[in-house]
């Protein structure tokens, strides 16, 4: 599995900002391509702004599922709510903050 940044509190991922069972996703960001678990701990870590990845960019493997440590195409994280490889749940309501990653 790649590096983790940020402020993590678990070897799945989960951070002192989003931490209960189904909080097991990085998301490699594109402005620095580091995986952070969320955008608060980036936020915390980096002194630049987040650059959102573009719809053309869907097929850029940007997720890592911190269950098996699978990397995940753009497009098949915001399509599922599980990892395609081990079949584990993800928070149904990252998709909130998917504006704050994606175009």
């Amino acid at each position: 599995m790649p590096k983790i940044y940020g402020l993590t509190v678990d070897n799945q991922t989960r951070c002192k900002h989003y931490h209960n069972v189904k909080d097991i996703i990085a998301i490699k960001f594109k402005c620095c391509h580091k995986f952070y678990p969320c955008y608060k701990c980036h936020q915390e870590c980096e002194n630049h702004s987040i650059e959102l990845w573009s719809a053309k960019e869907r097929e850029e493997k940007a997720i890592i599922c911190g269950v098996c440590g699978v990397e995940l195409t753009i497009n098949q994280y915001i399509n599922t709510n599980h990892c395609l490889h081990c079949k584990s749940k993800f928070n149904e309501r990252c998709e909130n903050h998917y504006h704050l990653y994606f175009e």
